[in-house]
């Protein structure tokens, strides 16, 4: 690999889903996985196409039960492009033999090259290079550009391009057994200019697709057009009905409409080593666009309308031009690739197309369909790269909880509580997509999923906002959407917390933490947790901020709100008391993860990787053995760590003195120490956030985490995961690690502070950063000093704070703090 290229040399079926993943390709709007044109989808390949937040719903019955699930549909496949020559069967890397075969993911420009020589059945050799990119200026836009070389042989060969209706979801393996079939009504036809399309729609949200491709070729063509053959079967394929007719057709090609695919034919005649180059062109419209009225017509009328392929490479390069500017990341050594891949994915799913639609932040990117493409607690990981880099997309974000507000209330009412209770997995409409049964693949059962009970979302979502407006000074949605949503969440969270007077505190009850392995007590009759401290801490400070911003708020403002939400002085004096008596369990002298977790057994660590290695499951392999992890002191991920993830040991100690406890670093380190040695890491997160915790806590071991997090989905270090779609919280989560976990940054009390501790495995590093309007704010970090360069614009100074000191920097100007007199200080 070099510092802007991926690379994967040879033909490997094992690792064909994890590469599909890692070389997909997408501009925010869409995305489509790195499949081989040629091949359709089966347990090597699968070709996905994904819009973002184009969702259906579907029943299916499963260990008894009528369940509903709704998941991020598997578009129509625009990939399929395909070869033969003379009379042998179309090539295929599984059925012909593979002379050489290379992938080279170019992420400065976006585009995914992959060369391949097949030899046919005759002993021929056919040279075959293809260039792929989803458009990053146009979101509609796709090209497939196919050069194919003839070597030590002349003679004809057959081009199939095609749209493949027939698809669905089947990418992931342990939901085959329920219903995949989203798309309906699948119609096919032909326009002028070498264009077909194809039209379909979602079975239940009703949302239309139009897709059109239009494939040109340099090469003469053969007088006699090539005949359809051995194209898939499928049941029950609809007619071709008002197509447009086919007009001008050019000699040696030819349409086909049948089996829901639209398929273009050229016969082709290739001269020894004469290069012949074929284009394929395609756009995607849904109904969800704005301002068109058919999806058909505007792909048809836009792919029709695009321009030529040197063109649509040129604009497409600069927008990622533009893009890598805006995000510019310089880290040396073998991390600085990794994060470059990181980023790339990153901004493929949360571009500024984003900006324009009503999507949140997909667990697994736009990139599989694992987690059905829902949208979970991940933009706590994701938001704060993004507010430095693209705050217009973290406003979109929080703009789409906004709009799921009301569902959340609903919610939140039908369960007896007050507030806004969001959902642990959201997907259209903002109500809860929690499936009720998940498939543990160990045992083969299907077991009840208790995790709808992490309320937490709605800290998270608190604390996303106002990380937003802290960063962009975005005061405009602080004091309209955001204060509305944190008033409505702590609302929540002072409604669900009960008072106990044997303890003189206030308890939740009944929830589930980022943990996730522990569900319930031990034979508990009911799921559920009682005063989960990641919970409660993080509860706490929703209440006590969203007192704060209250108090901020303009008269006008505030009184508008009190009367949309019936807020009183009454209700404030109440959140005020629970903000400072929220139950906090300790013992051991750590914080408990719940109330009674350090009456739990201890599990046999060395017992259980001597048995079975990899033990990141865990939950599984107990539950295969007729066991349960609730018996056991032992986690999935950082939960009470996740506070030190969250808040900066002064922050994190002034929320704990708020709530009379004294958490000094003693304590702390103690409380790391503790749940290191009983957590698993089933979850690439874990890795994240415990790495950022060492950083502080203990950093000789700060980089065995971090390296697990770099490595987390290129090494598929969770066994297959990655091959499901990437793990977009990780990935933004190893950048943020770089942007603020090392240098220490906050965007807090209107300035940029600052408290580094630089790894020695990163001893120097810089990036740029968008601050309260001013673009391209330059940092770098060495072990002895920051450098800060503020860009020159009519923009306010910023102020920029380290513990022993605060300089202000005016536009043009810049400094470079040396560190040493701080650490002494420390």
């Amino acid at each position: 690999m070099a510092d802007w290229t991926w690379e994967y040399e040879g033909y490997d079926p094992a690792q064909e889903r994890l590469r599909e993943a890692l070389c997909t390709l997408g501009n925010g709007y869409f995305a489509t996985r790195g499949a081989a044109p040629e091949c359709t989808a089966d347990s090597v390949h699968y070709p996905g196409t994904y819009a973002a937040g184009c969702y259906n719903r579907l029943a299916s019955d499963v260990a008894g039960r009528r369940v509903e699930n709704e998941d991020m549909v598997n578009l129509p496949n625009w990939l399929p492009l395909r070869l033969r020559t003379g009379s042998g069967t179309w090539l295929s890397p599984d059925t012909h033999k593979v002379l050489d075969h290379h992938q080279n993911l170019d992420l400065r420009a976006g585009t995914l090259e992959r060369t391949v020589r097949y030899e046919d059945e005759d002993g021929r050799c056919l040279a075959v290079r293809q260039l792929r990119l989803v458009h990053m200026a146009d979101p509609h836009l796709a090209l497939l550009r196919t050069q194919v070389t003839a070597e030590g042989w002349s003679g004809e060969i057959d081009v199939e391009s095609a749209l493949d209706g027939t698809v669905t979801n089947s990418g992931v393996e342990r939901y085959r057994s329920l219903a995949s079939q989203h798309l309906t009504d699948v119609r096919t036809g032909t326009s002028p200019q070498d264009t077909v399309w194809l039209r379909c729609r979602t079975s239940r949200s009703d949302i239309r697709i139009g897709m059109a491709a239009r494939t040109v070729t340099d090469a003469p063509a053969v007088t006699d057009a090539p005949a359809v053959t051995d194209a898939p079967a499928v049941t029950d394929a609809p007619a071709v009905t008002d197509a447009p007719a086919v007009t001008d057709a050019p000699a040696g090609t030819g349409v086909a409409h049948d089996n829901a695919r639209a398929v273009q034919l050229l016969r082709l005649s290739l001269a020894d080593g004469r290069t012949v180059t074929v284009d394929k062109t395609v756009a995607l419209h849904t109904s969800r666009d704005p301002a068109i009225k058919d999806p058909l017509h505007a792909a048809v009328e836009r792919v029709g309308r695009a321009p030529d392929v040197e063109t649509l490479l040129a604009s497409h390069r600069t927008a990622w031009q533009q893009l890598w500017r805006n995000a510019e990341l310089d880290v040396p050594n073998s991390a600085g690739p990794v994060l470059r891949l990181h980023l790339f994915h990153v901004l493929q799913t949360l571009s500024p197309h984003t900006a324009d639609l009503d999507v949140g932040v997909p667990a697994r990117g736009l990139h599989g369909e694992a987690y059905r493409g829902h949208v979970f607690w991940d933009e706590l990981f994701v938001l704060p790269y993004l507010n430095l880099h693209l705050p217009e997309v973290s406003r979109a974000l929080l703009t789409y909880r906004y709009r799921r507000l009301e569902q959340a209330c609903r919610s939140a009412r039908d369960a007896g509580h007050t507030g806004a209770m969001y959902p642990w997995q959201s997907g259209s409409d903002g109500r809860e997509e929690t499936q009720q049964l998940h498939l543990n693949p160990r045992s083969g059962r299907w077991l009840p999923d208790h995790s709808r009970l992490q309320h937490h979302v709605g800290s998270a979502i608190a604390y996303n906002v106002w990380q937003y407006c802290e960063a962009s000074g975005d005061t405009e949605f602080l004091h309209t959407k955001g204060v509305e949503m944190l008033v409505r969440i702590a609302r929540f969270w002072a409604g669900i917390a009960a008072y106990d007077g044997t303890l003189g505190r206030y308890r939740i009850r009944g929830v589930v933490g980022p943990d996730e392995y522990h569900d319930a007590y031990p034979d508990a009759d009911r799921p559920g947790l009682d005063d989960n401290a990641y919970t409660n801490v993080t509860a706490a400070w929703v209440l006590a901020r969203t007192l704060e911003v209250l108090h901020e708020l303009p008269e006008l403002p505030r009184r508008d709100l009190c009367e949309r939400t019936g807020l009183d002085s009454a209700e404030l004096d109440e959140w005020e008391d629970v903000s400072k008596k929220l139950y906090v369990p300790f013992h051991a002298g750590v914080i408990s993860q719940f109330e009674g977790y350090g009456a739990l057994e201890e599990l046999d660590w060395p017992g259980y990787r001597e048995r079975y290695g990899d033990i990141r499951r865990l939950d599984r392999i107990l539950e295969a053995e007729g066991d349960t992890v609730n018996r056991y002191q032992a986690s999935k991920q950082a939960d009470v760590l996740m506070l030190g993830y969250l808040f900066s040991p002064a922050e994190l100690g002034g929320l704990f003195r708020r709530l009379g406890h004294e958490v000094d670093d003693t304590a702390w380190r103690r409380t790391v120490d503790y749940y290191l040695r009983r957590t698993s890491h089933g979850s690439t997160l874990s890795s994240v956030v415990h790495g950022w915790v060492l950083a502080r806590a203990r950093r000789a071991e700060a980089w065995t985490y971090v390296h697990e997090a770099l490595a987390g989905d290129i090494a598929d270090l969770q066994g297959g995961t990655t091959g499901e779609g990437i793990h977009l919280g990780a990935m933004a989560g190893t950048l943020d690690l770089v942007q603020r976990g090392l240098t220490g940054l906050e965007t807090r009390g209107g300035a940029l502070r600052f408290d580094p501790v630089p790894l020695p495995e990163l001893s120097e590093y810089g990036f740029a950063i968008r601050y309260r309007g001013h673009r391209g704010v330059q940092l770098r970090l060495s072990a002895d000093e920051l450098r800060i360069a503020v860009p020159q614009s009519d923009r306010e100074p910023i102020d920029v704070a380290l513990a022993d000191r605060t300089v202000s920097l005016a536009p043009g100007e810049s400094c470079v703090l040396t560190l040493h007199t701080f650490r002494e200080a420390r």
